[in-house]
């Protein structure tokens, strides 16, 4: 399988360098892609509600329920632990917990800057922008709701992500959804079921490594760039082997280097955007009341912009379950790598994760479109309207947001190429030659992103990270109850001083 797929990168690699016309080869390339992502569309996007006969105006699509249904369930089981471990999370980011003397190969803050840097991007920037433009304003209450929920999954799933890693003799880690499906499952009888999950999520997982966190995000750095600064027109493969030589650099260190680079990239991308957000809302300062009456009353509102009130919550909870992945199961690959004895005090701290990415990034991002009035514009869309609500306020800030973009994407490659990297040596090894045939066929991708138009490949490995939910969820629910009390025994230890700080 290895040699099918170097071949295939190898062949894509050399037309997009010699093909005159690359868009004839992003059409041949998609015209391939475009059945297979009918069908999988089919299964995921599936709306069981009109299957069962109930019409709304508004379609409900299966993955949605399902990544809701596991949040809402995560968060009754483990007590609501998304607001009882807030406090406790930031404590050990601090690194008031710490011990140098634990496994593991990441500090607790590198392990969670790791996983943001793949899930804040374009997500923050332009989805919801999508979603408050088919939604209305009220579709912001429901991401917030969303996000709250889902530091309950991200805390179920980080926290079995640890607690199944495994370390080799050299101490490196590897773990995630794979380790916990296989080995967790088969202490329950469901050995069979759980090879199989595991099989499949690290198939799901290389395929999402390689478009949604590669390929997409070379795409539309590009694009934006492009956009920006018209001399970059029609250079998409120097650009994309430009970017390759950056992103290579950094992975080709593992997991150790990469948590170096999005320790520093992540807060430097939150403070640029936030500020910025900060600097509209203040100059809207007497619009913010506003704002938040428009947000709540069109939550409720039957009439509301898309499907009426249905419609609203389910852009609300998509937007949100797109942005955050929690319940996807990638986070929990790079927390497995952190150096820590108590697996539940990592699920802890990936908590912060839906919360900084949907609850603040996210929200401010709606509320700076609310109160420059661009929630209302026709016409314009994603980014683009983004971009045009920043502007109206600061002039210069599209070249801000290139630059933002541009970082978002740098930081989600590399983290999503580690991501990639322990699903393909949990199905063929972890030797050096399966590691650099990898790398090389991830950095290959990244050309291919840059240079031409990939609408149903790209579609096409969205649906595959969408897709991990459904494997990882029916773990983590057969899982739960073993979370569950190791959360008691944990919060016991804290409060009987067995843990104590160390800082």
């Amino acid at each position: 399988m290895k040699r099918v797929f170097s071949t295939l990168s190898a062949l894509l690699f050399s037309n997009i360098l010699f093909a005159k016309d690359s868009q004839s080869l992003g059409d041949k390339i998609n015209g391939f892609f475009e059945p297979i992502v009918e069908v999988i569309g089919k299964v995921i996007f599936w709306d069981p509600v009109s299957a069962l006969g109930f019409e709304l105006d508004a379609s409900i699509p299966i993955v949605v329920i399902w990544l809701v249904f596991g949040a809402l369930f995560f968060t009754l089981k483990m007590n609501f632990i998304n607001f009882r471990g807030f406090k406790h999370a930031l404590d050990l980011v601090r690194g008031k917990y710490d011990d140098p003397k634990d496994e593991g190969e990441v500090s607790h803050f590198q392990a969670l800057a790791t996983a943001l840097s793949a899930t804040v991007g374009l997500g923050n920037i332009a989805g919801v922008a999508v979603a408050i433009t088919v939604g209305g304003p009220g579709a912001t209450f429901w991401m917030i709701v969303a996000g709250l929920l889902g530091m309950s999954s991200k805390f179920v799933e980080c926290t079995l992500g640890v607690k199944y890693r495994v370390v080799n003799d050299k101490g490196e880690v590897s773990g995630g959804p794979m380790y916990y499906l296989k080995t967790g499952l088969a202490k329950y009888g469901f050995s069979n079921l759980g090879k199989v999950l595991a099989v499949l999520f690290a198939i799901l997982c290389i395929g999402g490594s390689f478009g949604g966190g590669n390929m997409f995000q070379a795409n539309q750095a590009y694009a934006q760039l492009s956009g920006q600064f018209p001399m970059l027109s029609g250079n998409g493969p120097m650009f994309g082997f430009i970017l390759a030589i950056l992103v290579g650099t950094v992975i080709i260190g593992g997991i150790k280097s990469i948590a170096k680079v999005t320790e520093k990239i992540v807060p430097l991308m939150a403070v640029l955007y936030v500020a910025a957000a900060s600097v509209i809302l203040i100059v809207h300062f007497s619009e913010l009341g506003n704002a938040f009456s428009m947000i709540i009353k069109g939550a409720f509102a039957p009439s509301a912009a898309f499907g009426g009130f249905i419609g609203v919550i389910i852009q609300g909870f998509r937007r949100a379950a797109f942005s955050n992945e929690a319940g996807v199961g990638s986070a929990s690959i790079a927390h497995s790598a952190t150096k820590t004895n108590e697996p539940v005090s990592e699920g802890i701290v990936s908590l912060l994760e839906p919360f900084i990415d949907t609850v603040v990034i996210c929200t401010m991002t709606a509320l700076v479109i609310i109160v420059t009035g661009m929630s209302g514009v026709q016409g314009v869309e994603g980014a683009q309207l983004t971009s045009q609500a920043f502007e109206s306020v600061i002039s210069w800030f599209p070249y801000v947001l290139v630059f933002a973009i541009f970082l978002f994407a740098f930081s989600t490659m590399i983290s999503w190429s580690y991501y990639g990297l322990k699903s393909w040596t949990y199905l063929f090894g972890s030797s050096k030659k399966s590691e650099l045939v990898y790398k090389l066929i991830f950095l290959i991708f990244i050309i291919i992103g840059s240079s031409v138009k990939l609408g149903a490949v790209l579609d096409f490995s969205d649906m595959m990270i969408l897709a991990m939910a459904f494997p990882n969820i029916l773990g983590l629910l057969i899982l739960s109850g073993e979370v569950k009390l190791d959360l008691k025994e944990y919060l016991n230890k804290i409060k009987s001083g067995q843990i104590k700080k160390t800082k």
